[in-house]
């Protein structure tokens, strides 16, 4: 939020700007799984595979204002790219994001499925990228 006088005003995030902020939470959540706290890691993996999904339903001007919207984004990305891996990154993503509430992840499930929201992270921003060079 910016503000102006006595308004507050919302600026838009672009592509680039959700992409920049995927990875800033990618970093966050490896500091904070280091740090012991689980919680808030979690929290930013999910963070960061959110702002990825953004950014690429963005680039292609699809819905993504629900957390239904985001996931149909996905469903969407995986039909046209022939890709079943992206969905499957994105699950192991939506488990973060229900560990962040309820620490119901157990240790080798946050091992293992930690590297797949990175690599989730690193495939739909590119995707995003090919699509938002015009940073919309």
């Amino acid at each position: 939020m910016i503000e102006r006088g006595r308004r507050m005003t919302t600026q838009r995030m672009t592509v680039q700007d959700h992409i920049r902020t995927a990875f800033a939470f990618l970093d966050d959540s490896d500091r904070e799984f280091a740090a012991g706290d689980v919680l808030q890691a979690s929290e930013k993996l999910w963070g960061a595979a959110s702002h990825a999904v953004i950014a690429v339903a963005e680039s292609r001007n699809w819905n993504h204002g629900s957390h239904r919207a985001l996931k149909n984004a996905v469903i969407r990305l995986d039909a046209e790219r022939g890709d079943m891996l992206i969905r499957g990154y994105y699950i192991a993503a939506e488990k973060f994001r229900t560990n962040s509430e309820y620490n119901c992840m157990e240790d080798f499930e946050i091992e293992q499925d930690g590297p797949l929201v990175h690599e989730f992270v690193r495939l739909v921003t590119a995707l995003a990228s090919e699509n938002g060079a015009n940073g919309r």
